[in-house]
């Protein structure tokens, strides 16, 4: 399973290079997020779709942790990145935080442990471990959703519109 994850984190690294911002969807887009949670988390509505259905299933700590970690990964100053870590650790790794992910005793050992001296890398097991939650167990989910089907079918009307002007 460590290996696993750590080419699905390389996998995951190599999608995100070179993208800067969020991007308009079409609906070939949209029906091509079937293909990858990685694809909905690049795509600013696809995103909100994503984070509505996990808030309709109690679960948006995920998401919003997954985002925090890669916001965190910019980071240059390590004055910010220790306040940056420190406010992930708070949020959602320490016992009883507002937001506590899910993840293994070892992980968060690992977190705990490194956190008064934090690297740009000492949520990565951790941020790994939630990707491959939401991707394997959460997504499907959000696939099936009404959320999802509402979105499929607004963009495949709005995309109907276009070509046929006289509607």
């Amino acid at each position: 399973p460590a290996t696993s994850q750590a080419a699905q984190g390389k996998h995951h690294h190599a999608i995100f290079k070179g993208r800067c911002c969020f991007h308009r969807s079409d609906s070939r887009e949209t029906m091509a997020w079937a293909d990858s949670v990685d694809t909905v988390l690049a795509n600013k509505e696809g995103l909100a779709a994503f984070r509505t259905f996990l808030e309709s299933e109690f679960s948006e700590e995920n998401v919003e942790f997954w985002l925090a970690c890669e916001d965190f990964k910019k980071t240059k100053s390590s004055t910010k990145i220790t306040l940056k870590a420190q406010k992930i650790y708070s949020d959602f790794i320490q016992a009883d935080a507002p937001k506590e992910i899910n993840i293994d005793f070892h992980t968060k050992n690992d977190i705990s442990q490194s956190i008064s001296e934090p690297t740009r890398s000492c949520f990565d097991a951790a941020q790994s471990s939630v990707y491959s939650l939401m991707a394997k167990d959460s997504f499907p989910r959000f696939l099936r959703s009404e959320v999802y089907n509402e979105l499929l079918k607004k963009h495949q009307d709005r995309n109907q519109k276009r070509w046929l002007p006289f509607l």
